[in-house]
């Protein structure tokens, strides 16, 4: 059977640089390390073993993290055989591949599938998972903190409060629900924190594994391009989609408020 994962590409490491955006990517790359079950550490085959290698090397080494040693730039594979050199990082057998030519991408792909863990479901087969999602502060904990009746999600006006996406099930008519309340999905160009990034990310891989996506839109602002780009995420993942319009209560009605 096929793996489904997601991966990540972060920025490449300078170091020592006190540039701001560079020290950003650093962040990332060691918030990566965290998050990550798996590893690739990608170096240059015709520049050969460089002292960064070796320091970011020993970093790696101490991660718990599986890691697999990629070699770039190996256009002559198998005929060239400088990959070797870099045995001497000490994780474990180099992979060379070209990413001009593809040469080796099959190989490597065998090897993280193999090598990802194993990831036994904390759900039973007729759990019906339902992410709700939505742009921050539109009030998707509160939203689940009413249909639970308790404080079951740290509940802020600050946008953003919620950083990761929380569990929680529920028993209706028969059926297991768990609803996952997640981060609130920022337009890519406004995500500027390492946390803020990656919980993210965690966020698009909870509706990716949803069942259905309850969109929550803010009725007292109007439908804004990111809540559209939000439902297009659910759709494209294949899950059912609901709409729903939070803060109703806030709104001057009349009887064509709904169809605006």
């Amino acid at each position: 059977a096929g793996r489904d994962f997601f991966l990540v590409d972060t920025g490449g490491v300078i170091e020592g640089s006190g540039d701001h955006f560079d020290k950003e990517i650093r962040k990332q790359v060691m918030m990566a390390l965290q998050e990550s079950d798996l590893i690739i550490f990608l170096v240059d085959g015709q520049m050969g073993v460089h002292p960064l290698d070796e320091r970011l090397s020993e970093t790696l080494r101490k991660e718990r993290n599986s890691v697999l040693l990629v070699v770039n730039k190996m256009d002559r594979i198998p005929e060239d055989t400088s990959h070797l050199d870099f045995w001497k990082l000490g994780l474990g057998e180099p992979i060379p591949v070209s990413s001009l030519s593809g040469k080796g991408s099959g190989d490597l792909l065998d090897k993280v599938v193999a090598s990802l863990p194993v990831t036994p479901s904390d759900t039973v087969e007729d759990d019906l998972r339902v992410a709700v999602i939505g742009k921050p502060n539109v009030g998707k904990s509160s939203f689940v903190n009413r249909l639970f009746g308790k404080n079951r999600v740290l509940v802020d006006d600050q946008a953003g409060t919620t950083r990761d996406p929380i569990d929680s099930r529920f028993r209706y008519k028969g059926k297991n629900l768990v609803f996952i309340d997640t981060a609130g999905l920022r337009r890519q160009s406004r995500i500027n924190e390492s946390l803020e990034y990656y919980s993210s990310i965690r966020t698009e891989r909870v509706v990716r594994g949803a069942d259905i996506c309850l969109v929550l839109l803010d009725a007292t602002e109007p439908v804004h391009t990111q809540d559209v780009k939000i439902a297009e995420k659910a759709w494209e993942a294949g899950t059912g989609v609901i709409i729903i319009v939070n803060k109703w209560d806030l709104v001057s009605k009349d009887h064509n408020t709904s169809k605006r």
